[in-house]
C-alpha cells in the first residue's frame, strides 16, 4: 500500500525537485575565472600535451622504433620514420609526429612502449590558433618533455609505464627494470 500511494504522489519526483532547488538557491557557485585565475593541479593520471623522454647521455629520444605505438593508437595520429644504423645495426629516429587533433588522449602509446619513450603529461593549457601549432614533430615533442621533466620530482616514474593489474613478469624487460627518469 505505501510504494502505491508514493507513486501517486510522485514523492521521488518531488525529493529530486527538492534537491535540485536547494543546490540551485543555497549552494555556492563553482565558477573558475580561468584566464585570471590559475586551475587547480589536475587529477593524477591525467593525460595532456605529449612529450617525448629526452635520452640524458646522447640529447636525443630514447625512442627505439619499434612503431608499436603507431600501430596500437585507435585514430592513427603518430608517424614514425627511422633509419638503420649500418654499424650498430640499431633504428634511429629520424621523423616522429603527432597529429594532437586526431589524438583521443587513450594513452595506449605510453603503455605499449617498451622503453618508456613517451608520456602523456599532465599539461592541459595548451592550444593554437593554425593546425600547425597542434602538429607536433620531435622536436617539439623533446622540448615538451624539457618543460615537464623540470616541475617533476626525479626520478620520474609516469604511472601508465607500468600499469596496475598487470603482473610484473608480464612486462617487456626493460620496463621491468625501469627505475625512472
Amino acid at each position: 500500500m505505501g510504494k502505491l500511494i508514493e507513486k501517486a504522489l510522485l514523492i521521488e519526483i518531488w525529493k529530486g525537485l527538492a534537491l535540485t532547488l536547494k543546490k540551485l538557491l543555497f549552494a555556492k557557485p563553482v565558477t573558475i575565472q580561468y584566464p585570471e585565475k590559475e586551475r587547480l593541479v589536475p587529477a593524477p593520471g591525467f593525460r595532456g600535451r605529449h612529450a617525448l623522454v629526452r635520452d640524458e647521455k646522447t640529447g636525443d629520444t630514447i625512442c627505439v622504433a619499434c612503431l608499436r605505438c603507431a600501430r596500437v593508437c585507435p585514430s592513427q595520429c603518430i608517424h614514425i620514420e627511422y633509419e638503420v644504423d649500418k654499424e650498430t645495426k640499431r633504428r634511429k629516429v629520424t621523423k616522429y609526429e603527432i597529429d594532437v587533433l586526431r589524438c583521443v588522449f587513450c594513452g595506449y602509446c605510453e603503455e605499449v612502449c617498451p622503453v618508456n619513450a613517451i608520456v602523456l603529461t599532465e599539461f592541459y593549457d595548451y592550444g593554437g590558433y593554425t593546425r600547425d601549432d597542434l602538429y607536433f614533430d620531435k622536436e617539439k615533442l623533446l622540448k615538451n618533455w624539457d618543460e615537464f621533466i623540470v616541475t617533476q620530482k626525479r626520478p620520474y616514474l609516469n604511472p601508465f609505464w607500468k600499469p596496475r593489474g598487470v603482473p610484473e613478469k608480464m612486462l617487456p624487460i626493460r620496463k621491468r627494470q625501469f627505475k625512472g627518469v
